[in-house]
């Protein structure tokens, strides 16, 4: 990987832990945290694996067949920072960060390309 993908890795990773942490304020002053509400609209899902032991990011409005019940943002924040932290994945970068497109440093090309079916 070039030192400029490293660059906007690096600030992709930025971007989406500091829309984390304004998400946990945007929780304490009872507002829907911008993740939840991506999550609302279809654009992303955080689901409990299989065996319910772990957490999974995937695209769009995915629906496990036994999730009854959303991931608590706790628990979903907690568990991406140490994915965000550790990933060298550009597009679970890319599809988390979109989640936070309205907020101020948002670059237009960090949105994920579409799946197409």
């Amino acid at each position: 990987m070039d030192a400029e993908a490293n660059v906007t890795d690096e600030d992709l990773r930025r971007f989406v832990l500091d829309g984390l942490d304004e998400d946990g304020r945007r929780l304490e002053r009872e507002e829907l945290p911008l993740l939840d509400e991506a999550e609302r609209q279809g654009r992303l899902r955080v689901l409990r694996t299989d065996d319910g032991q772990g957490l999974m990011l995937v695209p769009g409005p995915a629906q496990a067949m036994t999730e009854r019940t959303p991931v608590p943002f706790e628990e979903k924040a907690r568990w991406l920072r140490e994915e965000v932290e550790g990933t060298g994945s550009h597009d679970v970068l890319r599809l988390l960060a979109a989640a936070y497109d309205t907020h101020h440093g948002w670059q237009e090309e960090w949105r994920p390309t579409p799946i197409s079916g």
